[in-house]
């Protein structure tokens, strides 16, 4: 049972982690922090605005 726990809160955060991204924010981070506060994160996520894309400065 506990297996299947964690295979599931580690799927959440993966989903996080598309999540943030589509909201332009570090997925990397998002899912580190998703494994700590799992469901919390989501929720976090979901409620937050989108941040404005960045412009590439390397051009």
């Amino acid at each position: 049972m506990e297996n299947q726990f964690g295979i599931g809160w580690g799927t959440l955060a993966l989903i996080n982690a598309g999540l943030a991204q589509a909201k332009n924010r570090s997925g990397a981070n998002w899912f580190l922090l998703s494994l700590l506060l799992g469901p919390i994160a989501t929720l976090i996520i979901v409620v937050w605005d989108k941040l404005p894309e960045q412009k590439n400065l390397s051009q």
